[in-house]
């Protein structure tokens, strides 16, 4: 996005690039200059002729990015004072991948941590649909103030993400590309993998066999498999990678089974409930990403996670800072009482 923006006595100027809609780039320019303080609540904006003139678009173009910015809230306008900024408020978009328990903490934490009213944040999902992850995005360009992204892809680079302004955008999660000078939290879904079942070792030599369930259609990145195969084969244990949804026959005494799914979970331990396997002793369950409901099943799930809820603190300073930050989250081994 080029965007040349200079004030002189007032009045703003720009030059358009045809890539994003010119209603985008008036609405994306005023809130620009909301945000930095240039102006402020009560300030008058230029009326729809002088905008018109000064940036060499329609008076139709003009009125319809000062209508979209009113419905928002964020200017007015009266007969005898014009247009003018009503509040300063601050659009947040906090596009995620898919609804999860761990997701809604990073949420909560992270609208938490905003501490006032000043934010309005819209949260909307991809479903890991990459025609609906291009058109959220190419719809939010220029209509929010932050931009915090769930990448489509861990290991590739969406190209879209380069049309929104790099120190207004901050990538979550997934992060294994050249992420350049962009701010980040992600995490590491390779080594700190192998590291975790490291420190589970002990754990791991109480069974016979070690098997990794990864269904086909599962997102999780798959170079967590090479890193699963190279641990097993570090170690010298047994394993078996499944790449379907476990099934009773898949669940035998003497293995341990790493879920990455939670439905993978609840096959699992109703297989063992069926079977009265004991979980802990008979069965060893390890899941990815930690829950509070893990505390309390089975007398406790053991997880490897990063914190959600720092991500989400994480993100909300950023937002409040406006610092760059370029930070990986320690994955860690929760042990409990099912391995």
């Amino acid at each position: 996005m080029q965007i040349s923006i200079v004030q002189h006595s007032g009045v703003m100027t720009k030059k358009f690039s045809n890539s994003i809609s010119k209603v985008n780039l008036i609405i994306d320019t005023i809130n620009e200059k909301i945000i930095d303080g240039r102006l402020t609540v009560g300030d008058n904006l230029p009326s729809i002729n002088g905008m018109s003139q000064q940036c060499g678009v329609s008076r139709d173009t003009v009125f319809k990015a000062y209508t979209e910015l009113k419905t928002r809230g964020i200017i007015d306008s009266t007969s005898t004072k014009g247009y003018f900024v009503k509040e300063k408020l601050y659009n947040v978009l906090l596009l995620l991948d898919t609804y999860s328990p761990f997701k809604e903490t990073l949420y909560r934490n992270f609208t938490e941590n905003l501490e006032n009213k000043d934010y309005k944040v819209d949260v909307l999902f991809h479903q890991y649909n990459e025609q609906l992850f291009k058109t959220i995005l190419r719809d939010s360009i220029g209509r929010y103030s932050y931009y915090l992204i769930m990448n489509f892809s861990n290991d590739r680079f969406s190209e879209e993400l380069n049309a929104l302004p790099a120190n207004k955008l901050l990538l979550l999660d997934f992060g294994n590309f050249d992420k350049g000078e962009f701010s980040y939290i992600c995490q590491d879904f390779n080594q700190a993998f192998y590291d975790c079942l490291t420190e589970a070792d002990e754990r791991f030599r109480h069974y016979r066999k070690i098997i990794l369930f990864f269904p086909k259609e599962l997102m999780h990145p798959a170079s967590a498999i090479d890193y699963f195969v190279r641990y097993c084969n570090d170690k010298k244990f047994d394993f078996e990678v499944i790449h379907r949804t476990p099934t009773e026959k898949d669940i035998q005494a003497g293995c341990a089974y790493i879920c990455l799914k939670q439905q993978d979970l609840v096959n699992v331990i109703r297989t063992c409930n069926r079977y009265n396997y004991k979980v802990g002793e008979d069965i060893g369950i390890l899941i990815y990403n930690d829950m509070p409901v893990l505390e309390i099943i089975k007398k406790g799930i053991s997880s490897i996670s990063v914190d959600f809820a720092e991500m989400g603190k994480k993100a909300a300073e950023f937002v409040k800072s406006k610092h760059k930050i370029q930070e990986y989250l320690p994955t860690r081994l929760v042990l409990r009482n099912s391995l």
